[in-house]
């Protein structure tokens, strides 16, 4: 091999390795400036459906406590106190126009008006829902649509 081969050959290398350590973090931090809004705004749309999940879960996984009478008054009010603030948290985390929130939103305001109806049943000024376990499928139903619209950019 001769001097001016080996020489092309070491400047081709040298301008590979110059590529690959500067070229390509340009490239990626060119790339992640564009997709960083989107990302953040998927980031509220996650923080969204974790919140609506975290309040249909949290009567789904409570509210067995209060099938049967006898029930404890004082446990109730603690219990629908915390799913209330959690159907608080999702709503404020929803506020978006997209399609998700809205779901969101939606399965929020029937939850809320399945925990009222509970609790008027509880307290005795009505009968507990006979829909109550179609109605929590329904709100279970609508927050995974919403999380599928998330996923899906919507």
């Amino acid at each position: 091999m001769d001097l001016n081969r080996i020489i092309k050959w070491v400047v081709i290398l040298g301008l590979a390795i110059a590529a690959w350590k500067y070229g390509a973090p340009f490239v990626k931090r060119m790339n992640a400036g564009g997709t960083q809004a989107s990302a953040t705004g998927k980031a509220a749309d996650s923080s969204c459906i974790r919140a609506a999940e975290s309040a249909s879960n949290a009567w789904g996984d409570g509210i067995g406590r209060f099938a049967n009478p006898p029930y404890d008054t004082t446990a109730w009010s603690s219990f629908r106190s915390n799913v209330d603030a959690k159907i608080a948290s999702a709503e404020s985390a929803c506020t978006c126009a997209e399609e998700s929130c809205l779901k969101v939103r939606t399965a929020m305001s029937e939850l809320r008006s399945l925990v009222s109806e509970v609790d008027g049943a509880i307290r005795g000024s009505g009968s507990f829902p006979e829909d109550a376990v179609s109605r929590q499928a329904r709100i279970d139903d609508l927050v995974n649509e919403a999380g599928d619209l998330v996923r899906a950019g919507k």
